[in-house]
């Protein structure tokens, strides 16, 4: 054999072990699930009609709740301002507890380029990653993603007729469905249809390739301005919409926890609420929500025509609740249950249809979940925990207490059904009983009975702000709740 047909040999036999590997790559890439991530923003957990909250029609969200898992009690963790979306959309991407996650807010991109975001990761593993609608994390969606449609800002633009109202006995000087309003309007379609559209049009585009795909899909429904068409909101006529049970004409510590009249979504509704202030600002958010729902279902149907719904792990949730009349607050700029509980149901190969768990969990426990199941090893950074294996019943919980806070004014743990809430700016502690008293009315802090559950759950906060990297000197304000 002379040295041509060496070299020839060599080199077809190197293209042959390419191809081979090229051709393994590509299989092993098939049998890898799909992941479609349905993101709503403002979303409380008690929106859902399927979950025991009939006022509320939402047929979509619905079938996830029968076709898969529910956990009935995830939680976001806070924020560290105003804006907690901005907050909870951080600890998602990055996998960080929120104070940590604050730490490298102002440095999202150099994370992503690290190869530390979500969608960084997912890349790494063969996916094609897409994502449309909100973003509002400090990095680039474009890059951050490898299709990329109508990236959206923190929220559509209110006007100043949506403030302070309505005024029962006034014409309302804003309207859901008034067009000229802007908002989710801007453009000549709603948003939450256009994330419909494009989310429709990339599952076309993907039932006809074998790459698995990671779709982050990402409404600014329900956020206000709660703009819908007037059919979704005639479906909820003012005399069929209740007003919560905590209603408060105002929360006796509002200016201290920072949820003042200064503070934006607290201007939504005038002060002092009103029930009638109330039940239109529900009504709005209730058919926002049906509308969106209606959005989801266009996706879902594409994904079931697509022929790839038998490989894809499906799962919905919202970045944090909102009060919207509770305890007298509009906003979610608080620690009560309405304002921190979200929605969150899995769907998927092996998921148990129509189970719930009650177990505590975060939102943000849906990244790592898809790692896991994209077979890639947790990274050191990623805090928050896989909720595979509690599907799985491998084990009961991923935690064993629920931390939250805000800013510096107010702190949260909850755990064992008792929840302690602390306002360091007025010093007020308040405790909860939420298996009798769910609604977070009666404050059980000074009965003597009690004394002991609340030192037993400051000491277990205390051992959580290490964790979350919460550096607010919380012994100094209650140095008797010390252990």
């Amino acid at each position: 054999m002379n040295r041509r047909d060496f070299l020839k040999r060599i080199g077809l036999a190197a293209a042959g072990v390419a191809l081979g590997a090229h051709r393994l790559m590509a299989a092993q890439d098939k049998d890898k699930p799909n992941f479609l991530f349905i993101f709503a923003d403002d979303q409380t957990y008690e929106s859902i009609c399927a979950l025991g909250y009939d006022e509320v029609e939402t047929p979509n969200l619905d079938r996830l709740v029968r076709g898969g898992t529910t956990f009935t009690h995830a939680y976001n963790q806070g924020a560290w301002g105003g804006a907690v979306c901005v907050a909870s959309r951080c600890m998602l991407n990055t996998g960080r507890f929120l104070w940590n996650a604050h730490g490298v807010y102002n440095s999202a991109e150099k994370e992503r380029v690290a190869g530390r975001f979500w969608s960084e990761h997912l890349k790494a593993a063969g996916y094609q990653t897409y994502m449309t609608g909100k973003w509002h994390v400090k990095a680039s969606a474009e890059k951050a993603f490898d299709v990329v449609e109508d990236v959206r800002g923190g929220m559509p633009n209110q006007t100043r007729q949506g403030y302070n109202r309505p005024i029962e006995g006034q014409k309302d000087p804003w309207s859901p469905y008034d067009t000229s309003f802007g908002g989710y309007w801007k453009g000549g379609k709603h948003w939450s249809e256009v994330v419909g559209d494009n989310s429709v049009g990339f599952l076309k585009q993907a039932s006809g390739s074998d790459k698995p795909f990671f779709m982050y899909l990402a409404f600014n429904a329900p956020h206000d301005p709660r703009q819908s068409p007037k059919e979704y909101v005639d479906k909820y006529p003012l005399e069929k919409v209740r007003v919560p049970s905590n209603f408060l004409p105002e929360y006796p510590y509002k200016d201290s926890i920072g949820c003042g009249k200064g503070l934006r979504d607290e201007r939504l509704a005038p002060f002092p609420r009103t029930r009638y202030a109330v039940k239109v600002n529900r009504q709005e958010y209730y058919a926002i929500i049906t509308h969106m729902d209606a959005q989801v279902g266009r996706i879902l149907d594409a994904l079931e025509a697509s022929g790839k719904a038998a490989n894809t792990y499906i799962f919905f949730s919202a970045d944090h609740g909102l009060a919207v009349g509770h305890h007298g607050l509009i906003g979610k700029q608080n620690l009560f249950d309405h304002s921190v509980r979200v929605p969150l149901m899995v769907v998927g190969p092996g998921v148990p249809k129509g189970k719930q768990f009650q177990t505590p969990v975060y939102l943000q426990d849906i990244m790592p979940s898809t790692l896991e199941l994209a077979g890639i090893a947790q990274p050191k950074h990623v805090q928050f925990r896989s909720l595979m294996p509690i599907i799985r019943g491998q084990r009961e919980r991923n935690y064993d207490a629920v931390y939250g806070a805000y800013m510096g004014v107010q702190r949260m743990v909850t755990k064992d059904g008792h929840k302690l809430l602390l306002y360091p700016a007025c010093k007020k502690a308040l405790l909860f009983d939420l298996v009798n008293d769910p609604d977070e009315v009666k404050d059980l802090s000074e009965d003597p009975a009690h004394k002991a559950t609340v030192r037993k759950l400051f000491a277990t906060l205390l051992g959580l702000q290490k964790e979350t990297g919460d550096t607010l000197d919380i012994k100094s304000v209650y140095p008797e709740l010390c252990p």
